[in-house]
């Protein structure tokens, strides 16, 4: 005899009391009861599919068993199909789910295209009120798409402005502890999309000037810092007339004396200055070449680094070009200054901006600057500066003991760093 509906109310009510006290065993048995007569409870709302997910993701984490796993993982599936058949409404919210389970759980399941066409579907559907917990993924698997010519520039700048316009939308209207959640989205997605400024054309002048001309502001005598906000206005098609670009030039004939001797090294400045990277890399590689001294040698090879991590945010080239600069000239502490930027400002490429995925890399930007100052007492000062700002976003004592971790150990840092670190955690406040 089918149990009657009165039966599965009791049921319902009892489960869900048993899983706010953890009991799981006793909740998952009266919830197959439910979710076998009454899987869509009152039809407004799909707390037993929901409940069921849940269940099925703790089945998962319990068991090494590869086929049990995959049938979980199934089932979980299923249920979103259902949630999506019973509550049409709720479509764009299932696409999202899907895809992210997809993109951080289950990522052997999807290609990076298909998660992202998931992604897209629910974005397209909800506009500026799509579920916030999509927009990281989607802002990663449009980068890396676009990077490897999956998606076409036309098609990155059109979500690149939407999702600038979903962040905004979100930060503006967010109330309570929706609003940490914008903040950590704020934190990570814009510094994402930022990879796109190595695309001639992509934004326009005025995202370089709001981008970096603050830079400018607060170093206005420092050559560097000049050619950089110089050299990336130019790339964004800022005329000399502008007010703010004149304000740049100024400061560069007032306070940088440029290469004059003819030769590759001038013509390397004179590429960099009109924002032709591959010109500037191709010119300061030959005239590294024909460098006699290694002091000389060495600041070209750091230059080329520099043009990698500001300019075309290639992150692995700049390390490259860092490390030979200190194989010429290994006193000198700037390349490991500079590969420990590197590393600390990878927080959004290897994870989602905050949490152990990002926070492990202060760990190698860590090494780099005690290596910095090291081998370069000069730069000892800026490298513990760095160290203390740093220091306190490496994981917590927590983090590392759930992780099965100890502080003293070692770890393999992955993403592109690709190297091996002491494991230490944050200072207590």
């Amino acid at each position: 005899m089918p149990p009657i509906p009165d039966q599965a109310e009791d049921d319902y009510v009892l489960y869900r009391d048993f899983l706010k006290a953890n009991d799981l065993a006793q909740a998952f048995e009266l919830w197959q009861k439910v979710y076998a007569v009454a899987p869509a409870a009152d039809g407004k709302r799909n707390t037993v599919y929901s409940d069921g997910i849940f269940f099925y993701e703790f089945f998962i984490s319990q068991t090494e068993d590869s086929l049990k796993r995959e049938a979980y993982i199934d089932a979980i599936f299923e249920l979103y199909d259902q949630i999506e058949n019973c509550y049409p409404q709720a479509g764009s919210y299932v696409d999202a789910r899907r895809a992210f389970d997809y993109y951080y759980k289950y990522p052997n399941r999807k290609s990076k295209i298909e998660i992202y066409e998931l992604f897209k579907k629910a974005i397209d559907r909800e506009g500026l009120k799509v579920n916030d917990f999509a927009i990281n993924p989607f802002t990663a698997l449009l980068v890396d798409l676009q990077q490897e010519e999956a998606i076409d520039k036309a098609e990155a700048k059109k979500y690149e402005q939407l999702i600038r316009a979903i962040i905004d939308n979100g930060l503006k209207k967010c109330e309570g502890v929706y609003c940490e959640r914008w903040k950590v989205i704020n934190d990570y997605a814009p510094e994402r999309l930022r990879a796109f400024e190595a695309i001639k054309d992509f934004y326009d002048c005025q995202y370089y000037k709001n981008q970096y001309f603050k830079d400018f502001e607060l170093a206005q005598t420092d050559c560097d810092t000049i050619r950089l906000v110089f050299s990336r206005l130019r790339w964004g098609g800022c005329p000399n007339e502008d007010p703010m670009m004149a304000q740049v030039i100024a400061a560069g004939n007032k306070n940088c004396v440029e290469e004059t001797t003819p030769g590759a090294a001038k013509q390397g400045y004179d590429c960099l200055r009109n924002a032709d990277y591959d010109c500037a890399i191709t010119q300061f590689k030959q005239a590294a070449d024909e460098a006699t001294d290694n002091t000389r040698k060495a600041e070209l090879l750091l230059l080329i680094s520099k043009i990698y991590y500001s300019h075309l945010r290639n992150f692995s080239q700049a390390r490259n070009w860092a490390l030979q600069a200190s194989e010429v000239r290994p006193n000198w502490g700037e390349p490991y200054m500079l590969i420990g930027r590197l590393y600390a400002s990878s927080g959004p490429l290897c994870g989602p901006g905050t949490g152990w995925d990002s926070q492990v890399v202060t760990w190698v930007a860590i090494d780099m600057w005690n290596k910095a100052k090291q081998v370069d007492a000069s730069v000892a000062k800026e490298a513990n500066q760095y160290i203390a700002r740093y220091t306190q976003y490496m994981p917590s004592i927590e983090d590392i003991f759930s992780r099965k971790l100890q502080e003293g150990g070692r770890f393999f840092v992955p993403c592109w760093i690709q190297e091996s670190t002491t494991i230490r955690a944050a200072p207590k406040n």
